[in-house]
């Protein structure tokens, strides 16, 4: 009998890589651009080089790590283009999301969206410049959009959208918002849920395709900022 164990050990350790290199890049742990060294993150993750690798191969093809040639792999370099494409595609594919889920949502995916809210709300209200309160805020908000594509219950949607919530770009974005930005983000939400519970598609729709292009011209405000910030240190 033929032990499958060091191929179920190597895809553990590849996934244990995948997984610690891309909550990193999504806390920011480091700059965009920065070098990401085989052997270091071996040594930090407590794996070899080979699934650190596999790992890498792996976050090049989500378009979160670039390869150089003759320089290794580097955490990928934003800029306008990318932010464009990026909410570009989620404006289409979420307000399609959002009016597929205002006739599909069920009662309880509605009260998980409603207590989502609660909770982002509540924050807002006692810690809103807080940086840690800023972060839990963004990890509500990424469940909050998974939540309505789920609602939609179409997998291929699902799948399409799922990358693109997680992108660093958009990950941070509750971190760059200014207060008055927030508050607006949280009425979209409210507004959301009410379209929901009316089961009125165009309504909730429209809120989305508005809720993220007000998302979109926030974070290409923030972006200009680290890009100036960049270029003149």
């Amino acid at each position: 009998m033929v032990s499958n164990a060091p191929a179920s050990q190597h895809g553990h350790a590849s996934e244990k890589a995948y997984r610690w290199i891309k909550q990193k890049i999504l806390a920011n742990r480091w700059p965009d651009g920065a070098a990401l060294k085989e052997r270091d993150l071996s040594q930090e993750i407590g794996v070899s080089r080979t699934p650190v690798r596999d790992a890498l191969r792996r976050l090049t093809q989500e378009g979160l790590v670039e390869t150089i040639p003759n320089q290794g792999s580097r955490l990928k370099r934003w800029d306008s283009a990318d932010l464009e494409e990026i909410f570009g595609l989620r404006v289409l594919l979420e307000s399609y999301g959002a009016r597929m889920a205002a006739t599909r949502v069920t009662e309880q995916e509605l009260a998980q969206l409603h207590a989502l809210c609660d909770s982002m709300d509540a924050l807002v209200a006692e810690e809103m410049q807080s940086a840690e309160a800023k972060q839990q805020l963004t990890r509500l908000n990424e469940r909050f959009h998974e939540t309505i594509l789920q609602a939609a219950h179409s997998h291929r949607l699902a799948a399409l959208a799922a990358q693109l919530i997680s992108f660093p770009l958009v990950y941070r974005t509750f971190e760059t918002y200014e207060p008055n930005e927030i508050f607006r983000s949280m009425a979209h939400h409210r507004e959301l849920l009410d379209a929901f519970g009316a089961r009125d598609p165009i309504w909730a729709e429209s809120i989305m395709r508005a809720h993220l292009s007000a998302g979109h011209r926030s974070t290409s405000r923030s972006l200009v900022k680290i890009t100036e910030s960049g270029v003149n240190a």
